[in-house]
C-alpha cells in the first residue's frame, strides 16, 4: 500500500490547461474514484500519477518518494485501461504472467503470483483458455489479475468497466469492492459514471474543466455539495435548480416563495439558486411523513415517467409546457421541477396538483459564484438562536419546562 499525494500538480498543451493546480491526498488502502464529465481531465490527472505524462508544475508523491520524473516502472503502479488489450495469441496464464516474465522472475514465483491472482478475480480452471473462449466480464478478470501479480503499491484504474453491458458491469463493481477488501491496497479510479463511484468509492474527487470541485465520501457529496456543478453532477437525475432572491423573510422566485428566518446567512446580492432532489418533493397527500414541509406550491402534471421502483413526475408552475426536455433540462429549467413519486401513485398526466418540499433537504448556492451556503432550511431558525444563546434555545425548544 501507499499514499499519493498531488501537489499543485498543473498539466498544460500549449494554451489548453488539462489539469490546473490539482491538490489530492489519497490515504494508504483507500479507493478514490475521479469523476467528472468527459474532457475535465481526470484521465489526464490519472496518467500524471501513473508516469505517462508528465505535469507542466507540481509534484506527485507515491509513498515517501518524490516520482514526479521516474518512469512508470520504477512507480510501484499498475494500471487496468478501458480497452482491455489481452493478447489474443496467448492462453490466460501467459496473459497474466506476460510483465513478470519479462522481468525475468524465476517460474516458481510466477507460478505463485499467478496462482494466487487467478484465485483472487475467480479465474481457477480457465488458465489454459485463449482471450477469444472468454465472456467480458473474464477478459476484464485477466486483465485485473495481470495487474495484481506486479504486488503494486496502487491500483490505477481508467474506466475499466466501460465496455461491458450493464448487467455485467453491476456485477464487476462488486467484484472490484470485494478485490480492494481483499487486496488492502490503495485504488484510483477513473469514471464518467456517477453510479460507479457512489457504490465503490471510499471518497470521490469531483472534476470540472481541469480543477478539483470536491473530494469526500460518497454522501457528502451527494447530500452537502460544495457547489452548483457538484449538485447537478452527483445525482441521477439531477437536482432541481430554481433562481431566486434571499429576504429578511426568507427565499423569493418567480414561481413560489419559501418563508424562513436567513439567521445569520450573509445578504447575497447577485441573488441565490435553490436547489431541491426530485426524491425530495411530495404531494401533498403524502406529505404526512415531511417534518419540515414547505408551503403548498401548485403545478400541473406534465409528463410522467415509469421507471419500475418509481415514476417521474414532470411538473410545470406556470402551465407551460416542458417541450420534450430530458430530465437533467427540466431540473434546470425555472418553470420545471423534476418530482419521483412511488411506483403505486395514483397520478395521471395533466393533473393540478400541490407539491411540497422537504425543507430539511431545500439547498442554497450563491449564484453568481456558485459556492454553496447552507444544506437545509429547516433549522436555519434555530442555529440562529443557539448562536446567541445555546441554553435559551434549548429552554425555548422545551418549552421553558424543567424537571
Amino acid at each position: 500500500m501507499a499514499r499519493v499525494t498531488l501537489d499543485n500538480v498543473t498539466k498544460r498543451y500549449e494554451d489548453v490547461v488539462a489539469v490546473d493546480e490539482m491538490n489530492l491526498d489519497i490515504e494508504d488502502g483507500e479507493f478514490v474514484c475521479l469523476v467528472g464529465p468527459s474532457g475535465c481531465g481526470k484521465s489526464t490527472t490519472m496518467e500524471t500519477i501513473a508516469g505517462l505524462t508528465k505535469p507542466t508544475e507540481g509534484t506527485v508523491h507515491i509513498g515517501d518518494r518524490d516520482v514526479t520524473t521516474l518512469p512508470p516502472k520504477d512507480r510501484g503502479v499498475s494500471m487496468v485501461f478501458q480497452n482491455i488489450a489481452l493478447f489474443p495469441h496467448m492462453d490466460v496464464y501467459e496473459n497474466i504472467s506476460f510483465g513478470l516474465r519479462l522481468r525475468k522472475y524465476d517460474k516458481d514465483e510466477i507460478d505463485r503470483r499467478v496462482e494466487q491472482a487467478s484465485d483472487v478475480v475467480q479465474l481457477e480452471g480457465m488458465l489454459d483458455r485463449e482471450p477469444n473462449e472468454l465472456s467480458g466480464g473474464q477478459q476484464q478478470r485477466v486483465a485485473i489479475a495481470r495487474a495484481i501479480v506486479r504486488e503494486p503499491d496502487v491500483f490505477l484504474m481508467d474506466e475499466p468497466l466501460a465496455n461491458l453491458d450493464a448487467k455485467l458491469r453491476v456485477h464487476m463493481r462488486t467484484e472490484l469492492q470485494r478485490l480492494h477488501k481483499q487486496l488492502d491496497t490503495t485504488i484510483i479510479y477513473v469514471t464518467h459514471d456517477q453510479a460507479e463511484a457512489m457504490t465503490m468509492s471510499d471518497r470521490i474527487a469531483v472534476i470540472n474543466a481541469g480543477e478539483l470541485q470536491q473530494i469526500d465520501p460518497p454522501l457528502t457529496c451527494y447530500n452537502e455539495p460544495a457547489n452548483l456543478f457538484v449538485a447537478g453532477f452527483i445525482g441521477s437525475p439531477s437536482m432541481n435548480f430554481v433562481e431566486g432572491d434571499l429576504t429578511a423573510s426568507g427565499l423569493e422566485t418567480e414561481h413560489f416563495d419559501l418563508a424562513f428566518d436567513p439567521g445569520d446567512i450573509e445578504p447575497v446580492d447577485d441573488g441565490v439558486t435553490m436547489g431541491v432532489r426530485p426524491e425530495d418533493i411530495y404531494l401533498e397527500r403524502n406529505a404526512g411523513s415531511v417534518e419540515s414541509g414547505s408551503e403548498l406550491i401548485e403545478a400541473r402534471t406534465d409528463v410522467l415517467e415509469p421507471m419500475g421502483d418509481e415514476i417521474f413526475v414532470y411538473l410545470t408552475l406556470d402551465g407551460a409546457s416542458s417541450e420534450m426536455m430530458t430530465s437533467d433540462e427540466a431540473s434546470a429549467a425555472s418553470n420545471q421541477l423534476l418530482m419521483s413519486v412511488d411506483p403505486d401513485t395514483d397520478i395521471a398526466e395533466d393533473e393540478s396538483v400541490s407539491v411540497v418540499l422537504d425543507r430539511s433537504k431545500i439547498h442554497l448556492f450563491e449564484a453568481a459564484s456558485g459556492e454553496a451556503i447552507t444544506h437545509g432550511i429547516a433549522d436555519l431558525s434555530a442555529r440562529h438562536l443557539a448562536g446567541g444563546d445555546a441554553g435559551a434555545a434549548a429552554e425555548a425548544e422545551s418549552g421553558g419546562q424543567h424537571e
